[in-house]
């Protein structure tokens, strides 16, 4: 019967028990694991700076080429240890190989934070007899605790990612359960190695056995910082919205300055200003961006955000009510029941209002995925829309609408020129937006792009405008 993997790799951070587990899966015949194999400073274990002839300055070089010897001789079932601060090279070329076991081990952060600060504080990272332990407390630091979760949680989302679009699962192992025999076992018949194991390795004991509480210098503000943690999450702003892609057929440049527009903004205007700058290249992919940017190396790339509910209410009048997008009209119409006159007929103030209104409610359903239509480039939110351009490369200067001038007057100062005035282009919409407006509308707006909102720091539009 063929085994299910040619090696594997033990996905883990430092204080979670890795040395331990390492210890259990080399007492397991077939199964070697030959420790921290990528950490930038030394090669499998601490002072240790070659393995099978390579060295630590040609593992730098090409680290892929010691996964491969590691694997072609050593018999049987090789692997190694792997930090999120590892060589970053590595990661994802044991994450897209199916036949690379993945083991995930996870601990406490509480516990795993305090173990570190320990160590930190007595330089004693493993111990073999327990004469030789060395004590002292740990002083809780409530904003490197947070920043010690944040990238915990951050490497776990990506393994989980990897996972999920390669198709693959992993063996998940807590800290506690390296002690039981049978999940030992379990995890080598995983592997497709026989279950051998009478007994947890006994080399390594365990440094602090005390409770949490009692290793820390500060139990108090320990408690009064992880009370204020959410810990499920309950602030967290729910992301529905499907990914976009970067958008660059959209992208326009003239005198070094690239715009990367987002639709519903004040295009035509930029437009208009990038064209006072020099010849205007469009109609990109990436290739061609890729020549022009090397064209131009002191090039300077932005982008321009308007308040979601004037993107919103221009995207309405702009595409909306003239039919520019018949199938989402239709739909608003039939599926939606949103009362829309024929194209070129006039509303009164009231009935558009209504309709904008309802076209609001439906931007939340549609940007949140909950409805059958795409998300057009006009309603999506701009949050989502610069997470696509980053996918290539995000913008170097975001700007926004009502500081255009000054924003502009940066992007031709950083690139030598003279800055042209922007012409500003009546927009009616903005008129009808300033008849009709009330806390109702922003609400709505609010609701349909919360994390634009959050995550741009807009307030309310009247006051925007006001200011």
């Amino acid at each position: 019967m063929a085994k299910p993997f040619d090696s594997f790799v033990l996905l883990a951070e430092m204080r979670t028990g890795s040395n331990f587990l390492e210890a259990n899966l080399n007492a397991v015949p077939g199964i070697t694991c030959y420790g921290e194999v990528f950490n930038p400073h030394f090669i499998g274990k601490l002072k240790q700076d070659s393995l099978f002839d390579i060295t630590l300055p040609e593992r730098e070089k090409d680290p892929i080429a010691l996964l491969r010897r590691m694997r072609e001789r050593t018999e049987g079932l090789s692997g190694f240890r792997y930090f999120h601060d590892h060589d970053q090279r590595v990661l994802p070329e044991v994450l897209a190989d199916p036949r690379c076991a993945k083991i995930i081990l996870t601990r406490n952060p509480v516990e795993s934070y305090v173990s570190w600060k320990i160590a930190k504080a007595t330089n004693q990272w493993k111990l073999t007899d327990a004469k030789r332990l060395r004590t002292a407390k740990a002083f809780f630091d409530a904003a490197e605790f947070e920043a010690h979760l944040d990238q915990l949680q951050s490497f776990q989302r990506l393994l989980m990612h990897g996972l999920q679009t390669s198709g693959q699962t992993g063996f998940y192992i807590d800290y506690d359960d390296i002690n039981d025999t049978d999940v030992l076992n379990g995890l080598a018949t995983f592997l497709g190695a026989p279950a051998a194991l009478q007994a947890p390795d006994e080399t390594l004991k365990k440094q602090n056995p005390e409770e949490i509480s009692d290793k820390v210098e500060n139990p108090e503000a320990m408690a009064a910082a992880l009370a204020r943690l959410d810990r499920f999450n309950l602030a967290r702003t729910p992301n529905f919205e499907p990914r976009r892609a970067p958008a660059i057929p959209s992208f326009q440049a003239a005198g070094g300055a690239l715009y990367m527009p987002l639709r519903g903004g004040p295009e035509a205007a930029v437009a208009d200003w990038l064209a006072s700058l020099g010849p205007v290249q469009a109609e990109f992919n990436q290739k061609s961006l890729r020549q022009w940017m090397r064209a131009h190396p002191r090039h300077r790339s932005f982008t321009v955000l308007r308040h979601p509910l004037e993107r919103a209410h221009y995207g309405f009048c702009a595409m909306i009510l003239p039919a520019k997008l018949p199938h989402i009209r239709e739909a608003l119409i039939k599926s939606y029941k949103i009362a829309l006159p024929k194209p070129g007929e006039a509303m009164d103030t009231a009935s558009h209002r209504a309709a904008f209104l309802d076209f609001l409610q439906f931007l939340k359903l549609n940007v949140s995925g909950q409805t059958g239509l795409r998300v057009d480039p006009h309603f999506a939110s701009q949050t989502a829309i610069l997470q696509g351009f980053a996918q290539f490369q995000g913008p170097d200067i975001v700007l926004r609408e009502e500081s255009l001038p000054m924003g502009l007057g940066f992007i031709a100062a950083e690139l030598g020129l003279e800055c042209p005035p922007l012409t500003l282009i009546p927009d009616l919409a903005t008129t009808l937006l300033a008849e009709i407006y009330d806390q109702t509308l922003e609400d709505a707006a609010r609701d349909a792009y919360a994390r634009d909102y959050l995550g741009y720091g807009f307030g309310p539009w009247r006051q925007r405008r006001e200011a």
